[in-house]
């Protein structure tokens, strides 16, 4: 799942029109992080449905998690934040386009890169928020 909208985000990336891959990437993310949380139980209407004191175990591990994306309904202001993590992903990324074909190459791995990455940290927080609410974790396929 998160391979497949990295990829659409380097392909995006790779196309030179101003402010398509930022488009492209906050449309991704906004999909991909709800899933992410829905497969760990921490989407906020799974959280509502836990006992009082699991909910609370699991706002204490978000807390201490520090995530802006768990347990939340997903906006484009937060996915902004998140992307904030990057650093310097829009001025690198941007800057690459102006070189012909070797920038646009650039471009896009930059923006699989950065999906990928924000895909990944976004997983590592729900696996430390459900290890220290106690949650199940998901099964993952072949396991």
């Amino acid at each position: 799942m998160l391979h497949r909208r990295a990829l659409v985000a380097a392909a995006a990336g790779a196309v030179p029109i101003p402010g398509l891959d930022w488009a492209v990437d906050a449309a991704l993310l906004t999909r991909l992080i709800p899933r992410i949380n829905a497969e760990f139980g921490l989407m906020p209407d799974q959280i509502d449905h836990l006992t009082p004191q699991e909910r609370d175990r699991v706002q204490k591990a978000i807390a201490m998690v520090g995530s802006v994306l768990i347990g939340k309904f997903i906006t484009r202001d937060l996915i902004l934040k998140a992307a904030q993590m990057v650093g310097m992903r829009l001025t690198a990324r941007q800057a690459a386009r102006f070189v012909p074909v070797a920038g646009q190459v650039a471009s896009a791995v930059i923006g699989y890169t950065a999906i990928r990455y924000l895909g990944e940290e976004h997983m590592k927080d729900c696996v430390r928020v459900a290890l220290k609410a106690q949650l199940r974790l998901p099964h993952s396929p072949g396991h």
